[in-house]
């Protein structure tokens, strides 16, 4: 099997971890890291990250123009940085490059851009894109269609720092047609998050929790999004509907 050529957008706590991902996948090679700073110019994540690897050499956004997509194309570009970023590489779309985004938040002008290029390659969008919570999605908005007199909050659950309420809680109340009031924040600790949907029945209750314990799952859940939109017809994807086929051809009662 060829394997498929990544390039990161991002490379700060997250990113270096989601690097280390894709370095130790035999079916990916990170062809480049692009980095806001300059300090690591002219070095490859692999050597950063202390891997026998030299894939992912990294340059600065100073560097980056047009041209340098043209020089090092790859087959999906992944983006674990800030909203803006977009602005970068949206010509890239133009070769039919996919793009794999991770951006939590969006300003509404560079969403539109995402969405413009969706038009002319694969583009999938995932503000939280660990395989667990795009499950946990799917499952809440199949007991909200099957028990919609259920009464329905959700807890989300982050270290002590974070001040506002995740946009991945946001997500799921926006899903399941819930107020913004549903939504329950804790703040403790280091926890890298939590989400809990709970569904109160007359005689019984249902729980669904998903935890990332470490920001390995990113890298894991981004893994499962590149090698789902590589080749794929240009649109606009999300990871549901490659979970859910994935139901549909394994689980014969679904």
């Amino acid at each position: 099997m060829k394997q498929i050529k990544v390039g990161l957008v991002g490379f700060g706590r997250t990113g270096k971890i989601v690097a280390t991902e894709l370095i130790q996948d035999n079916d990916i090679c990170l062809a480049w890291v692009i980095k806001r700073s300059p300090d690591l110019e002219k070095q490859t994540a692999g050597q950063i990250l202390h891997l026998q690897s030299h894939e992912g050499p990294i340059y600065s956004i100073a560097d980056i123009s047009e041209a340098f997509f043209e020089a090092h194309p790859v087959d999906v570009i992944l983006d674990f940085s800030t909203s803006s970023a977009i602005e970068l590489y949206k010509n890239a779309a133009n070769d039919r490059t996919a793009i794999v985004s991770a951006i939590s938040h969006y300003e509404p002008a560079d969403l539109k851009t995402l969405k413009n290029c969706a038009e002319k390659a694969a583009v999938l969008y995932s503000p939280n894109i660990t395989l667990g919570i795009n499950i946990l999605m799917i499952i809440s908005q199949i007991l909200e269609k099957t028990v919609p007199h259920a009464d329905i909050e959700i807890i989300e659950e982050h270290f002590r720092e974070k001040e506002s309420v995740s946009g991945t809680a946001k997500k799921i109340a926006g899903m399941l047609n819930l107020p913004a009031d549903m939504i329950h924040s804790i703040r403790v600790g280091k926890t890298v998050g939590k989400h809990m949907v709970i569904f109160g029945l007359p005689n019984q209750t249902i729980r669904i929790s998903h935890e990332s314990t470490n920001q390995a799952a990113f890298g894991q859940g981004a893994i499962f999004a590149i090698k789902h939109i590589a080749g794929k017809e240009p649109g606009l994807y999300g990871m549901e509907q490659f979970i859910l086929k994935m139901f549909r051809d394994n689980i014969p009662i679904y």
